[in-house]
């Protein structure tokens, strides 16, 4: 078995999840077919209260994360920090800002913006820091998703209810347990255009008049658009996306020095169980031992899914030490996958 570039483990978790909301009773507001929504499998998203904002949330699960490990937020010698939605504000540091709801002085930061998606890789962002930077010993990692429902539709944006929440890990190096094995990421750049929201950048900074989030197309409309509204070249790109998810999981495998077989569990996507069956079918890993259970509940938390959900697992005891799991997402056009050794 190959060993790690560098020797690190994730020490601490934080969470924190807003409001929760009901999806059969608040579907309504949000689509004119709420059947379509509840078809989905979720049962209940939490919506962040009004002005709770993504690095609100990130500071809440930052802190915990912090406080369970019983460190100094000063000791931090790194922050990385993604949200998979949009920010509180343009020509700003959402990392610099989380750093300095913590109080954290001088630091090393790095902000990700990469989806979904992000939530996976940004560990390999750590790690490689580590690698490359012996006086670096302990780092934050926090993965966050406010939905902005000026901008989009929670319900209508991909076939997901989309949750507010929070991850956060404390990793640090010589850590025993949860260990960084190895981490694949790719991108297919032809697809850099899907899910894109058309206003609020400098190309055109303001929507049209009258749109609004409750009553645009959405993002079904707009991936039909994009792929010439012909099912059968939209079906080949989506069962496409599950082969290069499994690609992602091999290319992780083989960097750790692992095969198929050695992964005991799977973290996908906060997706419906016939998603995430689809990708640990091939690897011979059973439902219940992904993360379908706890996906119906949260709703898709974009980059947070991830580690909310290995949080979530090593509390209940469903991982066991030892045990390899992958952590593994998509977003648009990017595939990511980190192995985790319990």
């Amino acid at each position: 078995m190959a060993r790690p570039t560098v020797d690190l483990g994730i020490a601490s978790f934080g969470i924190a999840l807003g409001q929760e909301q009901d999806v059969a009773a608040t579907a309504a507001r949000y689509v004119d077919n709420p059947e379509r929504v509840t078809n989905w499998g979720y049962r209940t998203y939490h919506r962040a209260a009004e002005g709770v904002h993504a690095t609100d949330l990130a500071t809440t699960a930052a802190q915990q994360a912090i406080d369970r490990l019983g460190i100094e937020a000063d000791s931090i010698d790194l922050v990385v920090f993604t949200n998979s939605d949009v920010p509180e504000y343009l020509y700003w540091d959402g990392a610099a800002a989380l750093a300095r709801n913590l109080k954290i002085g001088q630091v090393q930061t790095l902000l990700l913006d990469e989806g979904c998606a992000a939530g996976v890789h940004g560990l390999y962002y750590v790690a490689a820091t580590m690698a490359m930077q012996p006086e670096v010993s302990t780092a934050l990692f926090v993965a966050v998703n406010r939905v902005s429902e000026f901008h989009r539709n929670r319900m209508n944006v991909v076939n997901a209810v989309i949750s507010d929440g929070a991850g956060a890990a404390i990793v640090r190096r010589g850590h025993p347990a949860n260990r960084w094995l190895a981490t694949e990421q790719f991108t297919d750049p032809e697809h850099c255009d899907l899910l894109r929201l058309d206003f609020g950048g400098a190309v055109q900074p303001l929507p049209r008049p009258g749109w609004s989030s409750t009553t645009a197309p959405g993002g079904h409309a707009e991936v039909r658009a994009r792929f010439g509204n012909d099912p059968a070249v939209l079906r080949s790109y989506l069962q496409s996306r599950y082969a290069r998810m499994l690609d992602a999981i091999d290319g992780a495998c083989t960097r750790a020095g692992l095969t198929r077989d050695e992964i005991a569990h799977l973290i996908y996507l906060n997706d419906s169980a016939s998603s995430i069956a689809a990708i640990a079918e091939p690897l011979g890993i059973p439902l219940a031992r992904t993360n379908a259970a706890l996906a119906p509940e949260h709703g898709h938390m974009g980059g947070a899914d991830q580690l909310v959900s290995l949080a979530v697992q090593l509390d209940s005891g469903e991982l066991r030490p030892g045990e390899v799991v992958a952590l593994c997402g998509i977003s648009a056009g990017r595939w990511s996958a980190t192995l985790i050794r319990v």
